[in-house]
């Protein structure tokens, strides 16, 4: 039971029982490891953490009050050893000159280098004394005759702090010695007793210990481990650091929990809430072992018993007990260690109970966290859970692993205003009165199926839903009141249902659960959560607003719903064996957005919306030798931070990319139907994703029309295994086609390339418009006879086909050349989304050197007759780019590029600004524009387009002068720009007294963004001093500075302005975000000299990591400067010859 405080009041309790198998380590439990000396032993031990004690042995403070006792006599040997080994001989005071290095405050000062992640480098910050001094060994040696000085005081403080380090090291020795409870350093303090011992070790005392052997402590062979040796590592089971964390050792058959919430709104003032609780797990131990682990981070666990071996028949009422002899906390593995009595018996039921208690989050949305908001004027809260990916551990103690499922029973006691959601229906619901008469309500949930800890979830709010049924089960969408009853959430209400409906008989598998429950946070960071049965969305992303009817809003909720109902499947039903493979959930549910939104919406362009919203971002990032494969071995990620950088665009944009590449070679009949079978074999387990591909080799061997080259592992494999993505070439004139890695600036000496392997690529395309039969590049290089061209010939060939295959296309100078030639003839004649292609395609190989700008730029002469404004979008997005356009050194490239855009781009203008003027409501149904207004509007004025201006002018002025009347949506951003940028302080202060006014956080953003687009450097300034002194404005640290900095004028007034207000602005966002900012700001500034001046700056005012830092990456900008000047000038060039 899981009881939750706050000023005194209660807030909630937790209670669940687990059932799961047991596999365990036969160590004895207390039994004694004898220090040899072994450096195999020192290894095991510390790994990389031995050189941060070193160093750094502040991040191992612990207070000596908290801290259990010695043995006698042993702490003062280890003291002898750190003040007359440690200090005075080290080679680190000997070579460095300081027992810490020092900042120039002389303060020690970490090296962030040495740590393994921010939260150990923030422990040390946070436990590090500011007085303990940095003194060279010179003045440790003069110093100690004079303990009345300022320096000898010093002197002392840092003994007393290596006492304190003694005292912390020895107390890892304790528990597995049997040592008294003395303390050693004053033999006549009496210590806190406890039941048993619990040791925390949140100061990360491994590495302290391990630290201790480093310092030459020859005593240090008589020592006993710290810590009993790690269990075996599991078959095919990963690890995170000390002990093997892949699979704790025990396997859940079934999980039952309750948690009581009580949530009082006079304690929402309060600086820290806590809950408090217990878990009762049930496991069946399947070897002998005398030593439980569990997932837990951030809990106190107060107490721990072991119930059993319980008898099914007779009930619980009848187990005994197995002693628990110590309880503690290895914090690098966010493990809650149990050492036993005895051993569990193979076979045998057990019950594991512990009492726990833990904090809100309050900054994250992690584990329990709150959220503050306003609804119809008053101030509420609500509570809401987030486990993904390993967050379950911060809320209960568990086994917190994705192949790990169970069942899970929940209850939640809470105030009678609010209500309760979780995973399933309500069960029962009754009152309860605590012990100072408050009334609260008690509502369990029904049973979870399987499930993996991720996916439990629990929310408690003030809210109102709208519900409706359908085939029989009931959907309910949850959200702030005043939403409700302004109907924001019918929209997400209504296409719940039937996106529900429709992959229940795509896949033929009923959705489990009896009901589901969706609810929009006020402020959710993970954007949207899959929990079975309770799906948490960001409230921007599920709500539909009143003026949202001009947007592409209706189609970005309908992707993310269908995204998440998707995964009620693909995670939830079926789940990967470990986070390696989350591209498995992910990449679906990805993938399967289009296909419903296609189903509902058959007249959207699916196509181009997936080349926009899906290939076109993955395209740019995914890159041989530096991104990471989809696919990669368990023990690449383990660690909690390497598996939350899982979540990428490699995860849900490549994942969904190679899903759809399978389907277009195979056909989507066969697609569906391997799928159904691997969903239907692996429904409440887990499945690798070899399990997948045998399921879609199987589909394939059972048909005869559809031949492969390969195994689909064999093809699949060689997307999923190795990073990046290829470029095929083909020779039109030879019929040659070959492969290579697509790089970053293509390497001239393949012999410095590590990129070997090839992939099996499918190839779908057409000759002279007509599609083609499929063909395979299985190697490196490739005659295919029927797609050779000759010069004098109309003929005309275009590979990969939709762009279903996931690849860049590039072709010799005679297959560029007869494309062109189309585009100019009849660029109709060439589909819309291979129009697309073309421009992506040739843009990017030509940045990255595969072939000429001119090749790229030639394929713009058409765009005159070009109607699609997706089209447009392309071309913009890669020829109108800040480095040609703002550069300071290309004062000759934007009146050739204005004259030669606008002559083309003058006809898809006079479209859509008659439609803006006149028919507004028209775009409602045009996605595609609705997507690519904003780039097309934003060049014309750029460009100096005078109808573009004028109109940003008539439709800023009407929005002043009439509020209500709302400026179209797809080119908001645009006409807030350009009203400021046209404008003076009346429409600026207006624009400000806006967005104080408005509790819309995007609409902030959007607004926040508009004011930095004025031209008037006072202004500019005013507006970065009024953000780093009285700021309202709520977008993330620097942005107002960054913003500035994006615009031709604001470039160089926040260079100026973040040099001159150093002080302050470093005063407000920190250091760390000031590198940052530095960064940013040297990327808008295109000239050597003040690049320069940014150097010579940082130089005067980083440190020295950091100075380093920041001049890398600006010489890397000046290096990128270089390469685009070379470039500007053959665009330069170009244009002068075709203007």
């Amino acid at each position: 039971m899981t009881v939750i405080v706050c000023k005194g009041l209660i807030i909630g309790v937790v209670m669940m029982k687990v059932k799961r198998h047991l596999h365990h380590s036969t160590a004895t439990p207390g039994s004694v490891t004898v220090m040899e000396g072994s450096r195999q032993i020192q290894q095991e031990l510390c790994g990389e953490s031995i050189q941060r004690f070193i160093k750094h042995p502040g991040s191992q403070l612990l207070p000596t009050e908290e801290a259990p006792h010695l043995r006698e006599g042993e702490p003062q040997v280890l003291r002898n050893a750190l003040v007359s080994r440690c200090l005075p001989s080290s080679q680190h005071l000997q070579a460095g000159g300081a027992f810490w290095e020092c900042n120039k405050q002389g303060h020690p000062k970490p090296d962030p280098a040495l740590f393994l992640n921010n939260r150990t480098l923030a422990l040390f910050q946070r436990g590090l004394p500011q007085s303990i001094p940095c003194l060279p060994v010179a003045k440790l040696k003069t110093e100690k005759s004079h303990p009345t000085s300022q320096a000898g005081k010093r002197l002392r403080d840092t003994l007393d702090f290596v006492s304190n380090l003694a005292l912390v090291a020895w107390t890892a020795t304790r528990y597995h010695t049997g040592a008294p409870s003395t303390n050693p350093m004053n033999p006549d303090t009496p210590v806190r007793d406890a039941p048993f011992p619990v040791w925390s070790d949140r100061a990360d005392s491994k590495s302290l210990f391990c630290g201790v052997l480093r310092c030459g402590l020859q005593e240090a062979r008589a020592l006993v481990c710290a810590r009993p040796p790690p269990p075996p590592a599991l078959a095919g089971g990963g690890g995170s650091g000390f002990y093997v964390s892949r699979a704790v050792p025990l396997l859940l058959a079934g999980l039952a929990a309750a948690l009581l919430l009580a949530l009082a709104p006079d304690a929402l003032s309060a600086s820290a809430l806590r809950f408090t609780g217990r878990v009762n797990i049930t496991v069946r131990c399947t070897t002998a072992t005398a030593r439980l682990l569990l997932h837990s981070l951030f809990l106190d666990c107060e107490s721990a018993e072991v119930r059993g071996p319980l008898s099914p028949d007779a009930g619980d009422a009848t187990a005994g007990r197995v002693s628990v002899v110590e309880m503690w906390f290895a914090v690098d593995m966010q493990y809650l260690v149990l050492e036993l009595g005895e051993a569990l018996q193979p076979g045998s039921l057990y019950e594991l109970q512990l009492s726990f208690s833990g904090p809100v989050s309050q900054d994250t949305r992690e584990g329990l966290f709150l959220n503050l908001y306003t609804d119809q004027g008053e101030r509420r809260a609500l509570l809401a859970s987030h486990m993904e990916p390993t967050f379950a551990r911060n809320v209960f103690p568990c086994f917190d692993e994705p192949a790990l499922k169970a069942t899970f029973n929940i209850t939640v006691i809470h105030h009678p205003r609010y209500v309760a959601l979780s995973n399933m229906p309500k069960l029962s619901q009754s009152e309860k009165e605590d012990v100072n008469g408050s009334k609260w309500t008690v509502t369990t949930f029904h049973t979870t199926p399987h499930m993996p800890t991720y996916l439990a979830a629990f929310v408690i709010c003030d809210y109102e839903h709208i519900g409706r049924i359908e085939r029989g089960k009931e959907i309910r969408i949850w959200a702030r009141k005043d939403a409700i009853a302004d109907g924001n959430a019918d929209f997400a209400l209504n296409i719940t249902g039937p996106i529900f409906s429709f992959l229940e008989d795509l896949f033929n598998i009923s959705y489990p659960l009896p009901k589901t429950d969706i609810i929009a946070l006020p402020t959710f960071d993970n954007r949207a959560m899959e929990n079975w049965g309770l799906l948490i969305f960001d409230e921007s992303l599920l709500l539909l607003q009143p003026n949202d009817k001009l947007t592409e809003k209706k189609i970005m909720i309908s992707y993310i719903v269908s995204h998440e109902i998707g995964h009620q499947w693909f995670g939830n039903l079926v789940t990967m064996n470990w986070w390696n493979n989350i591209w498995l959930n992910e990449g679906f549910a990805s993938y399967f957005e289009f296909g419903i939104i296609n189903h509902f919406n058959p007249k959207l362009p699916m196509n181009e919306i997936f080349f926009s919203n899906i290939l076109h971002g993955v395209l740019r990032e995914d890159h041989a030798l530096v991104s990471r494969a989809v696919s990669m071995k368990v023990e690449s990620f383990t660690e909690t931070n390497e598996i939350d950088e899982l979540f990428d665009l490699i995860t849900y944009n490549k994942g969904a990319s190679l899903a759809r590449m399978l389907s277009s070679f195979l056909n989507e009949k066969i697609f569906i139907s391997a799928l159904k079978s691997y969903l239907e074999t692996f429904s409440y387990s887990n499945a690798e994703q070899d399990d997948l591909w045998r399921h879609f080799q199987m589909a394939i061997d059972d048909q005869s029309k559809i031949l492969l080259p390969a195994t689909v592992k064999s093809i699949m494999d060689s997307w999923t295994h190795q990073s990046g993505f290829p470029v095929i070439t083909l020779n039109v004139s030879t019929g040659v086609m070959k492969q290579e890695p697509f790089y970053l600036g293509k390497v001239k000496n393949q012999t410095l390339l590590t990129h070997n392997d090839t992939w099996i690529i499918p190839i779908l395309w057409m000759k002279n418009g007509t599609t083609q039969s499929l063909v395979w590049l299985d190697k490196s290089s490739k005659v295919f006879p029927e797609m050779q061209i000759s010069d004098s010939d109309h003929d005309w060939v275009i590979l990969n086909l939709n762009m279903t295959g996931y690849y860049r296309v590039n072709y010799d100078k005679l297959g560029w050349k007869k494309l062109n030639q189309q585009l100019e003839k009849d660029h109709k004649a060439i589909p819309v989304i291979h129009r697309l292609q073309l421009v992506d395609d040739a843009f990017s190989l030509s940045k990255n050197d595969y072939i000429e700008i001119e090749t790229a730029l030639d394929l713009t002469k058409y765009l005159a007759e070009e109607d699609e404004i997706i089209v447009w979008h392309a071309v913009l997005m890669n020829l109108v780019t800040r480095d040609l356009v703002s550069d300071g050194n290309n004062h000759d490239i934007y009146p050739l590029l204005k004259k030669y855009l606008l002559k083309r781009l003058i006809s898809i203008w006079n479209t859509y600004s008659t439609m803006i003027r006149e028919n507004v409501t028209a775009l409602q149904e045009d996605y595609l524009a609705l997507i690519s207004l904003d780039k097309v509007f934003g060049t014309a004025c750029l460009l100096g387009l005078e109808d573009c201006l004028q109109l940003s002018r008539e439709l800023f002025r009407n929005w002043m002068n009439h509020p209500e009347n709302e400026i179209p949506n797809p080119i908001k951003n645009v006409i807030l720009c350009y009203g400021i940028a046209l404008g003076n302080d009346k429409e600026w202060d207006f624009l400000l007294k806006i967005y104080n006014n408005n509790t819309e956080e995007e609409e902030r953003i959007q607004l926040a963004y508009a004011m930095s687009c004025s031209k008037d450097p006072r202004i500019l300034n005013r507006y970065m001093d009024y953000a780093i002194t009285v700021s309202p404005f709520t977008f993330n640290e620097t942005n107002v500075i960054e913003a500035v900095a994006a615009s031709e004028v604001g470039r160089y007034v926040a260079k100026d302005f973040l040099i001159n207000n150093w002080q302050a602005v470093s005063k407000r966002y920190g250091t760390q975000s000031l590198v940052t900012l530095l960064y940013v700001i040297g990327r808008t500034i295109s000239t050597d000299l003040q690049i320069s001046e940014l150097q010579q700056f940082c130089s005067n005012m980083l440190e020295e990591h950091q100075r380093l830092t920041v001049q890398a990456k600006l010489q890397t900008i000046k290096n990128e400067n270089l390469k685009n000047k070379e470039r500007s000038a053959r665009i330069a060039a170009w244009l002068r010859k075709n203007t």
